[in-house]
């Protein structure tokens, strides 16, 4: 990684593997009053996220709005994270589309400082097994950087698929955000069959699914225990809260948490398309950083929704003030 005026030699893909296993931060990306990049405003953010203490940095992905971004934006945050973290985490930055395009993006992050890539699903098209393998594989032949696919909507893999994946040298993970853990638990098996279940050669596994902490019990029990936080990106206090009890086995807090906040925020979630990346950042602004709206066709919350999701934070930040324990 290249980061203001210094080198940090690049993990190899199996220590970045480790280091990426535990709470991830997904940032947002700010605009401007003119629906413009603010890349200012970008920086404090992520200074803000890094001083929270995530174990990983994923930029320009779904919370950050990787589709609304041209390749020039994109480029610029991608540069601006990793000058900020300067080497103090992993810097994972988002690709998606066709082959050719996704090609484009990976050469623009590896220039960027980026450490890795989460691979979003291809464009559209619902593509076949050997189709899918094709496309990740081509996109491990143009870039050194690790990959971690991302395993949602039309980017389903069987374990067979999954153990051929993780074949590839620089393919280092997968996130799952299609919530079958049957079909987990059957990758994680075959995984194993196959030899990776060693330190040496693990593959990562990340619950990806919206709202993560929902799921994360039922994660646990088929071994996944690493998963994504969009709260961390507007209360990170409520997010290491979750996470230190979740990491404990207080399972009893952990319940509190999802009863008391979780459960509100996704239920206010699912009253609105696109409230997964426009309450998270209507969340950010709500705790004091001006991370404009979302650009179209996504549209930002209604004012009830804001004053309903500033109620829940609100509850959140009051459970997580009043629980014993380090939030580290």
């Amino acid at each position: 990684m290249q980061t203001s005026g210094q080198t940090v030699p690049p993990a190899s893909p199996s220590v970045l593997a480790r280091r990426v296993d535990g709470l991830l931060s997904f940032p947002v990306t700010p605009f401007d009053d003119k629906g413009q990049l603010d890349l200012d405003t970008f920086r404090e953010h992520v200074r803000r996220q890094l001083a929270a203490g995530p174990n990983a940095l994923f930029v320009c992905c779904g919370t950050g709005e990787f589709f609304s971004l041209d390749l020039e934006e994109y480029a610029e945050c991608v540069q601006a994270a990793a000058e900020e973290v300067a080497g103090a985490l992993p810097v994972f930055s988002g690709v998606g589309y066709g082959t050719a395009l996704a090609r484009r993006y990976a050469a623009a992050a590896g220039e960027a400082g980026a450490d890795g890539l989460l691979v979003l699903p291809p464009y559209l098209v619902k593509p076949p097994q050997d189709g899918l393998y094709e496309h990740y594989r081509a996109l491990a032949e143009t870039t050194d950087l690790p990959l971690i696919v991302y395993q949602r909507d039309n980017a389903v893999f069987l374990p067979d698929t999954v153990v051929r994946l993780a074949e590839i040298p620089t393919v280092i993970g997968l996130k799952d955000g299609y919530g079958d853990l049957d079909l987990m638990q059957r990758i994680r098996s075959a995984l194993r069959s196959a030899g990776h279940g060693a330190p040496q050669r693990s593959f990562l596994l990340l619950n990806g699914m919206p709202t993560a902490e929902m799921t994360a019990l039922a994660y646990r029990a088929v071994g996944v225990t690493a998963y994504s936080s969009a709260v961390f990106c507007f209360a990170p206090q409520i997010a290491l809260g979750f996470n230190r009890a979740f990491r404990d086995g207080e399972d009893d807090l952990v319940g509190r948490y999802l009863d008391e906040f979780y459960r509100p925020l996704v239920e206010l979630r699912q009253l609105g398309h696109g409230y997964a990346v426009s309450l998270v950042k209507a969340g950010v602004r709500l705790r004091g950083l001006d991370v404009g709206g979302v650009r179209p066709p996504l549209a930002d919350p209604t004012q009830e929704h804001l004053e309903r999701l500033a109620s829940i934070i609100d509850r959140g930040l009051a459970l997580a003030a009043s629980t014993p324990g380090e939030v580290s």
